[in-house]
């Protein structure tokens, strides 16, 4: 407990915030485009800490010059973008999106389309969306709250997302700016350093191990070495997301504590 009587011991879906804010550390000037709560939440504390230049909006039209909390109103607003003017942006590629994915293969390709055979799926998702642009234009990372092989799945039912190997095979205009960066779950951290851009394990979250990921993985995670144990937040981090930007404690609705 710290002198101002807060718990610094962090959560796991407080873990996961500071990760999702960490893909975004590096990312200088540039739009960041989150979907969901813990993404919304990783953005935000990046914004506030490890990168200010970042260019955050309310997920509407508004580019944001403060940092609201979740679904508050955003009370300095710098610029306006209508849902016209975005995808000028997708294509410019000034912008890193975190997508959710309901499944992801071993080669970083994403659905959010159906699930099952394409021509009679056994469930409609919400179709391919704007993931195709994303992935062949910006930067893209993927949050998924509840990792398990129903989501990591040797190949994906349908490609909306579209991983560098598919991109390199359809040519050059697809491959020139594929860069999926991070794929951030509640157990752990990714990217597609793997062989042959394949999934490769970054780091696990405190207190879980490699043998549960590769586990709760429907393809062989690549291991190089002994990954490294995700960071805590520090207790300013902490502040931030427990009193500035989510007081209501909508993270852990994604990931309990």
């Amino acid at each position: 407990m710290s002198e101002s009587g807060m718990d610094e011991r962090s959560t796991r879906a407080e873990v996961c915030a500071a990760a999702v804010a960490d893909a975004f550390k590096d990312d200088g000037e540039i739009f960041g485009s989150p979907m969901g709560i813990m993404a919304t939440l990783g953005v935000r504390l990046a914004k506030l800490t490890s990168n200010p230049d970042l260019v955050i909006s309310d997920g509407e039209s508004l580019f944001l010059a403060g940092v609201p909390p979740l679904f508050a109103t955003g009370d300095v607003v710098e610029g306006w973008i209508p849902f016209r003017r975005v995808f000028d942006v997708v294509a410019y590629g000034k912008r890193h999106v975190m997508m959710g994915a309901s499944q992801i293969d071993r080669h970083g390709n994403q659905n959010i389309s159906a699930i099952g055979d394409f021509a009679r799926p056994a469930r409609q998702l919400l179709g391919s969306r704007g993931a195709p642009g994303n992935t062949v234009n910006n930067r893209t990372s993927y949050w998924v709250p509840r990792h398990s092989p129903r989501v990591f799945v040797d190949c994906v039912d349908v490609v909306t997302g579209v991983g560098p190997r598919r991109a390199r095979e359809a040519g050059t205009a697809a491959a020139a700016f594929n860069d999926i960066h991070r794929i951030v779950t509640d157990l752990g951290v990714l990217d597609l350093g793997g062989p042959d851009d394949t999934v490769r394990l970054l780091s696990t979250h405190p207190g879980v191990t490699v043998e549960e990921i590769q586990a709760a993985t429907g393809f062989e995670v690549h291991v190089h070495g002994r990954p490294e144990v995700t960071r805590e937040p520090g207790p300013e981090e902490l502040r931030l997301i427990r009193e500035v930007l989510d007081p209501r404690g909508l993270r852990h609705h994604e990931v309990p504590a």
